[in-house]
């Protein structure tokens, strides 16, 4: 059973990662929710339904849960769902004591996390990812919501208590949030562990391969990548910027798409590609990009843009991303810790390539 042990200078909790973990720590999990004097669960439409078992289980874990539902996807980071969950926590009378379960993807845990940072200025909230992406958005604190002009722009650090990973439940996700997720982990592997990266592009060849062979070491890899910057800077002051790689660019992108054309996994392989050619264009990085998106292209990643959709229109976009750094009248933003001035390079030539 993997366990890795996130310690930062806030807090310190643990990250279990294995196959059927809700069933092997079923009594910790219970035992760890009678401690609080209410539960709130979020979850989403999809979730609700296809993991019914596990709402009804966390429903019956004690007598003063409640169960918050929330759309699908991005369309659960607004401020009028943050509102709702507001206002059905306030209704029921949680108090302090309190403790907020999210159980789904990147999006339920974003909204979760920022609600439980933000109710009477901060309550306890437990991860229960059921996503590839997950693997990421779960560990390290960061919790957010959606402005319609920049992506996850309003938000809080606020550490979980606890993240069970059960990677079983990965199985029955569809490819397009298979894939998203799966970019997560691609980054780690680029930013941190070349080593990882080239087990990763040897292990999945094609999209079934995403089903096929266990992911359960791999993401905990990931995780470990991440839970060690996150110790290292908790509130992005440094190294951790390095976990932005491609964000920058794929957050624009995302925006461009009003939230709802690219999952965020499929914008961010195309803003690590762009990072990519940008860092060959400027530092001379030595990578064989060519060759890393013909095996991305094989799982099924789409690198192309709307021929409708401008740099201009991006670079906008990515004026209001919170990655990036405004120094007088140029625009920069960090990537693998690089402070990068457009100004001083083609990026038109390096966004038309992609």
């Amino acid at each position: 059973m993997p366990t890795i042990t996130v310690k930062t200078a806030t807090a310190s909790y643990p990250v279990v990662v294995e196959q059927n973990c809700l069933q092997q720590q079923k009594k910790t999990i219970e035992g760890l929710l009678a401690n609080y004097s209410h539960v709130l669960v979020i979850t989403d439409q999809h979730v609700s339904i296809l993991y019914k078992e596990v709402c009804d289980w966390l429903q019956n874990s004690s007598n003063s849960v409640l169960p918050f539902v929330t759309p699908n996807g991005e369309s659960a980071k607004t401020f009028a769902i943050y509102e709702a969950a507001m206002t059905h926590m306030i209704s029921h009378n949680l108090d302090r004591k309190s403790v907020i379960v999210a159980l789904g993807g990147g999006a339920v845990g974003d909204l979760a996390g920022f609600v439980a940072a933000s109710y009477m200025r901060g309550i306890d909230f437990i991860q229960l990812p059921t996503t590839v992406l997950a693997h990421d958005s779960a560990v390290g604190g960061k919790t957010a919501i959606n402005h319609p002009l920049a992506k996850n722009i309003v938000g809080a650090f606020h550490q979980p208590q606890a993240v069970y990973y059960d990677t079983s439940l990965l199985a029955s996700l569809p490819e397009r949030q298979m894939r998203s997720g799966f970019a997560e982990l691609i980054k780690h592997g680029l930013i941190a562990d070349a080593t990882l990266l080239a087990e990763v592009m040897a292990n999945y060849q094609n999209c079934a391969s995403l089903y096929a062979r266990d992911m359960t070491p791999f993401l905990t890899k990931g995780i470990q990548i991440k839970a060690d910057i996150v110790a290292e800077d908790e509130r992005e002051q440094g190294i951790r910027a390095y976990l932005n790689f491609g964000h920058t660019f794929g957050h624009a992108v995302e925006a461009a798409g009003d939230f709802k054309h690219w999952f965020h996994g499929e914008a961010i392989m195309i803003g690590m590609k762009f990072a990519l050619l940008l860092s060959q264009q400027l530092t001379g990085l030595q990578f064989d990009v060519t060759r890393w998106q013909h095996w991305a292209e094989k799982l099924g990643y789409d690198f192309s843009l709307p021929p409708t959709l401008t740099f201009e229109q991006l670079y906008d976009k990515m004026m209001h991303d919170k990655k990036n750094n405004l120094s007088s009248d140029s625009f920069c933003f960090v990537e693998r810790g690089r402070s990068t001035d457009f100004t001083s390079c083609d990026e038109n030539t390096v966004s038309r390539s992609i």
